[in-house]
């Protein structure tokens, strides 16, 4: 006979009975000693200049050829631009050239330069024979300072600061023209320079006298011309 609630406690037991141990899984040894090549290796790229597909031979000296003329056709128009801009800039300065030799200008400086003539020959014996370049300054200066008074010369003085006035406002415009690199600075000095730095010593004092009573930038231009000095020479 089965005792009563047998099963049930048989049942019991064998639940809380700990399952056996498994052993590990373990990976079959491989006999090969070196590791599996990777998918992502690096493999050396192929030159198209030196590829035996004549095609790609043909495409790749092509690329080339369009890459190496679209950089010469870019270096010829920069050139070109550059050729224009000094011509334009010669250009500028020839039609200030002509506007020099015009008339109106023509009698301007005329007019200056034999005021200053006569105001040299006048005071001649107050410079010695052979002046420092600080007495010559000083000397050329005081000349100017009387051109521009009535007893300066027999031109009244009226006309006569009208030539002066006239001469300034040709140096300002060729200075800033210069200076802002819309005249060519070479062409200019050739026929300006000369006349400009005669002009500036003989009134710089006056001018000077000038800013001093009001117009503080007269003549700045000029002034900013002349002491810039010419453009260093070339060496070949």
């Amino acid at each position: 006979m089965k005792k009563p609630g047998g099963n049930a406690t048989q049942q019991a037991l064998t639940a809380q009975a700990p399952a056996p141990a498994r052993k590990p899984v373990t990976l079959p040894e491989t006999t090969e000693g070196l590791p599996w090549p990777s998918a992502h290796e690096i493999k050396k790229e192929s030159n198209p200049f030196t590829d035996p597909d004549w095609r790609m031979f043909i495409y790749a000296w092509s690329g080339l050829a369009v890459r190496l003329a679209i950089i010469f056709t870019l270096m010829f128009s920069i050139f070109q631009f550059l050729a224009n801009q000094d011509q334009k800039r010669v250009e500028q300065t020839m039609s200030l050239v002509e506007l020099w030799e015009s008339k109106d200008f023509q009698q301007a400086q005329r007019a200056l330069k034999e005021r200053l003539a006569a105001l040299n020959a006048k005071y001649d014996n107050l410079l010695s024979a052979n002046p420092t370049p600080t007495e010559e300054q000083v000397f050329r200066q005081r000349i100017g300072i009387e051109a521009m008074t009535a007893s300066g010369g027999d031109m009244p003085l009226a006309d006569f600061s009208d030539n002066f006035d006239r001469v300034v406002y040709f140096l300002n415009r060729l200075s800033i023209c210069v200076d802002g690199k819309l005249c060519s600075r070479e062409v200019a000095d050739a026929y300006f320079r000369d006349y400009a730095v005669s002009f500036w010593s003989y009134f710089a004092g006056y001018i000077s006298k000038e800013r001093q009573a009001g117009s503080s930038n007269f003549a700045a231009a000029i002034e900013s011309y002349v002491r810039q000095g010419p453009p260093p020479a070339q060496t070949k």
